[in-house]
């Protein structure tokens, strides 16, 4: 029996919405009847619609940047007068990816419907985190849906802002090293073999060094499909072991105790938190509900259990500053200190905010830097793998030649 979105009116003119099954819309009508209601429109969820959305594609992911976009101008068309609807319908012919325009166009039916902007984009939680509808939510029931929109656009700035210079100062490194990973494979396939069929003509003892580094470049011109079939597996084995609650905080517990990394992650950690739990606060968005949203946020294990616990504290009555203190070693002591001075003086929002601008600031200088600590070691990485290779070819070559004399 097919299933039917409906949108009908009590006696009293009320609007309700929901979702029943009928064998076509006069049973509808007629259900709808009995219960009191009077049916305006209905509409059948058809098979093909289901299977559209679990077809999604996956790596059709939605970028930070269009995201961005689309609050921006969504706030400008708010404030310009253009009915949410009528401004998402525009919206979505004016994104790129397939699976936001999906979504945005599902939105538009549903606060046709009756639905409210922050429940329609709920259902959407892969492109719509539960920070970007709750803040919505508490527009919609303060009529402050323009300001909330304007917050939601800066943090979202700030963020994408932050996350560039951080990609970028970590650029560098990751193509040098590449590069030399694959001229050092290249050297080892085609170079390598060659150099050890000389060696066997001419019946040189080859040292252990010499003899590993022939047996890699062999392994890898003869057997190069098993190489890459290990390299492919465990790639795979990394990428699943990330997603588990244990390989996740293994990783999580390397990338804060790695000393170049480790700084930069806890600035970069405590100019998101800010930012995000000021936002929050600045919309309506009451502390313990802040904090837990801010939870589900992070992506750093030690950094959602410590707002989870600080939600859950916060709740039964402790300061939240009184709770960071066990967490000094993730959070610099000045986070902690200026909390404490908002608490004080009821101006936790702004004072957050100052924070994460005074974080973002630090990270943007110590990426600045980073390019230029990871240089040199980066340098002697090069060096070291070219002096080993080197060594390992000409030892045989200095053997023979003392063997001649």
């Amino acid at each position: 029996m097919p299933r039917y979105s409906y949108v009908a009116k009590s006696s009293k003119g009320d609007k309700q919405t929901g979702v029943l099954e009928a064998q076509g819309e006069f049973q509808l009508a007629r259900t709808l009847k009995e219960q009191g209601l009077i049916l305006i429109s209905a509409r059948e969820e058809t098979k093909e619609k289901k299977k559209i959305e679990i077809k999604l594609p996956s790596f059709d992911k939605v970028s930070l940047l269009e995201k961005m976009m689309f609050t921006r101008n969504l706030k400008v068309m708010i404030s310009a007068g253009i009915p949410l609807p009528r401004a998402l319908d525009i919206l979505s012919r004016q994104v790129k990816s397939k699976k936001f325009k999906r979504a945005l166009l599902a939105s538009t039916d549903e606060i046709m419907e009756g639905t409210s902007f922050s429940e329609a984009l709920s259902k959407h939680p892969d492109i719509f985190p539960e920070l970007f509808y709750s803040m919505i939510k508490v527009g919609e029931e303060g009529g402050r849906l323009e300001e909330v929109l304007g917050i939601l656009t800066k943090q979202m700035e700030r963020e994408y802002d932050l996350k560039s210079k951080v990609q970028g100062a970590l650029m560098y490194p990751i193509v040098v090293i590449s590069a030399m990973m694959g001229i050092g494979a290249l050297m080892l396939i085609f170079v390598i073999p060659k150099i050890a069929e000389t060696f066997k003509e001419l019946a040189i003892p080859l040292p252990p060094m010499t003899r590993l580094v022939i047996w890699v470049g062999t392994t890898m011109a003869t057997k190069w499909y098993l190489v890459f079939g290990i390299l492919i597996l465990l790639v795979m084995f990394f990428l699943r072991a990330s997603k588990t609650k244990n390989g996740k905080r293994i990783i999580d517990t390397l990338t804060i105790k790695i000393p170049i990394i480790a700084p930069i992650l806890k600035k970069t950690n405590s100019a998101y938190t800010t930012r995000i739990l000021s936002s929050l606060i600045a919309s309506g968005v009451p502390i313990t509900r802040s904090l837990e949203i801010l939870s589900g946020t992070l992506g750093n294990v030690y950094y959602k259990e410590a707002m989870a616990v600080a939600a859950e504290k916060v709740r039964k009555g402790v300061k939240l500053s009184d709770v960071l203190l066990k967490y000094q070693n993730i959070y610099p002591s000045l986070v902690v200190q200026m909390i404490a001075v908002g608490e004080e003086t009821g101006k936790t929002s702004e004072i957050l905010s100052k924070l994460a601008d005074f974080f973002e600031e630090e990270v943007t200088n110590s990426t600045k830097n980073l390019a230029s600590i990871i240089e040199p070691i980066v340098m002697l990485l090069i060096g070291g793998a070219i002096g080993f290779f080197a060594v390992a070819m000409i030892q045989p070559m200095y053997s023979m030649l003392g063997a001649i004399k």
